[in-house]
């Protein structure tokens, strides 16, 4: 059994994914982020960045005591070679996948969350801001069309880097990006979503209540951390 620290975000939805495509065993433990459940000290525990998700896998190979995994991608890579799957055996396919893995880590996923802050949730309308991490979006998606035009996944076989990225352009919208300007990339996209484990995966999502979505409070809890709430925190 797997205790998958939960909540439906694009990092969030990587797990689940991965999770319904390989049909292990687990269970969600919701982590309501616009509310401080990340500072509870039973989460900080297993996350010490105070973020999800985390998982706790109570049947690590060769067992003993459960391991926890924070991170997204490094629970990708760690579940992937648990079960064997969406990672290749071999040492270039590895390769390939893993550096795509870290380039949705490094690029995507904060470009496009510095994209969805100041496009959608900061108090005022920076100009600067905005455009530059629209247009950083938007470059980080010509590089990913680019790199499907000769191929149908991002490293050949449906892999942990395609998990990776796809919630990052499920909001693509919200990023001010047309997808249809990126059509190898769209290709992809609509591939992936129509995926059953995709479905399941969002599925679980919904299930979850997660409004409201944006309040003041919730604005407080997630952008007003600093040094001294990493202090503050229990230990």
């Amino acid at each position: 059994m797997i205790d998958l620290h939960y909540w439906p975000t694009p990092n969030g939805h990587k797990i689940t994914m991965f999770l319904e495509e390989t049909g292990l065993d687990y269970r969600i433990v919701p982590v309501a982020i616009g509310r401080g459940d990340q500072f509870k000290p039973e989460f900080l525990k297993i996350a010490p960045n105070n973020r999800m998700p985390a998982i706790v896998d109570h049947d690590p190979d060769g067992g003993g005591d459960p391991v926890s995994v924070f991170e997204s991608g490094a629970i990708l890579l760690y579940l992937a070679e648990k079960t064997g799957q969406f990672i290749p055996a071999d040492v270039r396919g590895r390769v390939d996948v893993s550096q795509w893995l870290f380039w949705q880590m490094g690029g995507l996923g904060p470009m496009a969350g510095q994209n969805h802050h100041f496009v959608t949730y900061a108090p005022e309308r920076l100009e600067y801001a905005m455009d530059r991490y629209v247009k950083e979006t938007s470059r980080l998606y010509a590089v990913l069309d680019r790199r499907l035009a000769d191929r149908e996944y991002v490293a050949g076989d449906y892999s942990i880097a395609d998990m990776a990225s796809y919630p990052w352009t499920v909001p693509h919208k919200r990023q001010q990006q047309k997808i249809e300007e990126f059509p190898n990339l769209k290709r992809w996209f609509d591939t992936i979503r129509a995926r059953p484990a995709t479905k399941r995966a969002y599925d679980k999502g919904a299930e979850i209540s997660v409004k409201p979505v944006m309040d003041e409070e919730a604005k407080k809890i997630l952008f007003g951390q600093t040094a001294d709430t990493v202090r503050a925190e229990p230990t």
